[in-house]
């Protein structure tokens, strides 16, 4: 490793309902939330029994770490631990030189902005922080495509053959504003990628698509098309079996457990189709491997 300790970086939840309001505000850059969507948010975290994120992201860490043989540290850009306050610890135990690897495989840009934010902010108060190498894009990385491809078959096993390769797969991941995306962020461009090599990697015959969820709650257009309209497509085909690969998402948080498990399977089911969904990557060892493979290759460039 070459004297690089490791952070992952990640977006971030909350333990404690009461921490609702302010979490909200921090990812919508300090505007207040309306209480409607409080109320909503709420409710979703309680219909899951609260997310799990951060207690597996913590996990993943420690997988990590053993793998690498190297201290490896946890982050997150909207709550606790906080970058900025993980960066500096980082910075007043000795670290010289940290790998960066954000757990959000497509976004790789943003998160590495986001830290050499932070970092700037450190050294203006007099902390040097460590050389900072931020991995980019790291979707069509081999071990992580293997990881989904083992997922989805393990999914599609559910049901015998002819109806398991008439099964129709859905590749999802967050939507984003189309205004972001319009100013060339290569977000769809490389979902699609880790789409088509997720299923060609399963040799897959069974048909499928990309599908966009979990779209914010603004009146501005979003990256489609969505879960619902995908469904009733789906639906109208005469196909009675869908699976849900969430490939925009590394672990489970509300996204799967709320908006795939609960409100896309009520649509499914509402609309004639048997519900299926692939099991998160989560702590496993094969996303660990997928990261440590991205971390060795960050040091070596």
């Amino acid at each position: 490793m070459q004297g690089h300790e490791v952070l992952l970086l990640g977006h971030g939840t909350i333990e404690n309902l009461d921490d609702l309001s302010a979490f909200l505000s921090n990812i919508r850059r300090g505007r207040p939330s309306p209480p409607e969507l409080l109320r909503e948010m709420r409710r979703r975290y309680e219909a899951i029994g609260g997310s799990p994120l951060l207690r597996i992201s913590r996990e993943l860490a420690g997988v990590v770490e053993a793998r690498l043989g190297t201290r490896v540290h946890l982050a997150m850009r909207f709550w606790q631990p906080f970058a900025k306050d993980v960066l500096a610890g980082v910075a007043s135990s000795g670290c010289r030189a940290l790998a960066v690897v954000p757990l959000a495989p497509y976004s790789g840009h943003v998160y590495a902005g986001e830290m050499e934010r932070v970092a700037d902010e450190l050294a203006k108060s007099g902390v040097s922080p460590p050389a900072l190498r931020s991995a980019p894009n790291w979707g069509k990385e081999p071990l992580l495509v293997d990881a989904f491809a083992s997922a989805l078959l393990e999914a599609l096993a559910r049901w015998p053959e002819p109806r398991r390769a008439a099964a129709h797969v859905l590749f999802t991941a967050h939507s984003l504003p189309l205004a972001v995306v319009r100013q060339g962020d290569p977000y769809p461009d490389e979902v699609r990628a880790t789409a088509e090599a997720v299923a060609a990697r399963a040799a897959i015959p069974n048909p499928w698509r990309v599908v966009y969820q979990s779209q914010g709650a603004t009146p501005d257009p979003w990256l489609g098309p969505g879960v619902h309209e995908s469904l009733l497509d789906v639906a109208h085909q005469s196909a009675t079996d869908v699976v849900f690969c969430p490939i925009g998402f590394l672990s489970d948080h509300i996204e799967t457990l709320y908006d795939l498990d609960i409100e896309a399977r009520s649509e499914a089911e509402r609309v004639g189709l048997t519900f299926a969904r692939t099991a998160s990557l989560n702590a496993s060892p094969k996303l660990a491997d997928a990261i440590a493979a991205v971390v060795h290759r960050l040091v070596a460039a």
